[in-house]
């Protein structure tokens, strides 16, 4: 089994979730912004190839779930990754801002 670990990185306005694979120099990490007061919008998710089938970007979406339960925020979720994910999940919905299936509203600049 690949033995993956994740580290969160958070300036206060903006952050990534990182994913790192034993043996393998490369990272995955999952980026978002905060949106308000309990609120982040999970952004982006990417892996490069040399970390493709390794599991580390569906490890980073289920440790932006795990971090929103126990921390107590909400996720919109933006990341096209993240939403496939929780249609596969409907159980996230505690912690999603949208039904499952729903693409959340483009944020207004």
């Amino acid at each position: 089994m690949t033995e993956i670990n994740i580290s969160k990185e958070d300036d206060g306005h903006s952050g990534r979730y990182v994913a790192r694979v034993s043996g393998n120099k490369a990272e995955a990490e999952l980026t978002f912004t905060h949106s308000g007061p309990g609120l982040i919008s999970a952004d982006h998710t990417v892996a490069p190839a040399s970390l493709k089938g390794t599991g580390a970007a569906a490890a980073l979406v289920d440790y932006l779930i795990a971090d929103a339960r126990t921390v107590g925020f909400r996720i919109i979720p933006h990341c096209s990754y993240v939403r496939s994910r929780y249609e596969k999940s409907p159980e996230w919905q505690d912690v999603m801002t949208v039904a499952p299936g729903e693409t959340p509203a483009e944020p207004i600049e």
